[in-house]
């Protein structure tokens, strides 16, 4: 039903392979982390990582190795996906790798709170307390605060995008930019992609719903923290790179939001993700037009994010 590569199609039966029956909260962590594991790759030789708390949460650094730049680490704030209910700091090991050892830039992942034993806002407010941490110099590392960049796929893209305007409204100070890959973002249940992709791979619009219900308490059905598109306003947010993906129900969700930053006079780059499903950020260097995404992404960070200022 859905075009998508004969590579695709092999990385989406892969994933796939790790499903069961049990829908619980645990048993989806254990499906999930199992098939997290198949896709992690050894870590790269140049970076170091380590595990610390920051203000009382869990994160995880990516150091590339050799000396700190005088000024501090330009660094990338990850937050993960996983609808807000799975995953942690091993669950995007992949990507947090690549981002350090590609860019030559400090990454940290956060081990937010989950969900449905920790409903919004406390994933936030996680989020939240690690960013201002950095921001008061607590953490292994130094880090150059004008070059610091919160990124997050999935869930972790509301997370980051949510983390955005809540900084923007209590006036303190922002990311460098917002990397916001196939995001939730809380949209009508109407938007096309919600029918065009209802039984998409990896990710079907039930299971959206079913996710954003576990993690939504009755106060984040009406905030913007929960759902950022409803937000009222979209000015004074940092600078955005969005992907998405076509075969996706929350496709429409990460283009409306690009929609509006750039409305609002936010400078926003889209990246269409043509013939790509939820979740295919597992499938780099499996899938071309994955490793499309990720040359955007690199490039982006490269030229507009992580940059000397």
């Amino acid at each position: 039903m859905y075009p998508i590569s004969a590579q695709l199609a092999a990385f989406v039966a892969q994933t796939e392979s790790f499903t069961s029956d049990d829908a619980s909260p645990a048993g989806l962590r254990q499906n999930y982390n199992r098939m997290c594991q198949a896709f992690t790759p050894p870590v790269p030789g140049d970076v170091r990582v380590s595990d610390f708390s920051v203000a009382g949460v869990d994160v995880r650094s990516y150091l590339p190795d050799g000396p700190a730049p005088t000024e501090g680490w330009p660094c990338l704030l990850y937050i993960h996906g996983g609808g807000w209910v799975v995953g942690g700091l091993d669950s995007h090991d992949f990507i947090c790798f690549e981002l350090a050892s590609a860019l030559q830039v400090l990454v940290i992942a956060i081990d937010y709170r989950l969900a449905p034993e920790h409903r919004f806002p406390a994933a936030y407010q996680d989020c939240r307390v690690v960013w201002q941490a950095i921001q008061a110099g607590h953490g292994l590392h130094a880090i150059d605060l004008q070059r610091l960049v919160v990124a997050g796929d999935s869930a972790g893209g509301n997370l980051a995008a949510a983390l955005c305007l809540g900084l923007r409204d209590d006036g303190q100070p922002l990311p460098r930019a917002q990397v916001l890959i196939y995001p939730a973002l809380g949209g009508p249940c109407d938007l096309p992609s919600r029918r065009d992709c209802r039984d998409a791979p990896l990710l079907s619009s039930a299971d959206a719903d079913a996710y954003l219900a576990l993690y939504l308490a009755d106060s984040g059905k009406r905030s913007p923290y929960a759902m950022p598109l409803l937000a009222e306003d979209f000015g004074g947010l940092p600078k955005a790179f969005i992907a998405v993906a076509q075969f996706d129900p929350l496709r429409d969700e990460g283009m409306r939001y690009a929609e509006q930053l750039q409305a609002a006079g936010v400078a926003t780059v889209l990246h269409p993700g043509k013939g790509l499903v939820h979740g295919c950020l597992r499938a780099r260097r499996q899938v071309p037009e994955v490793d499309r995404l990720y040359d955007d992404l690199l490039a982006y960070l490269m030229s507009e994010a992580l940059t000397q200022v």
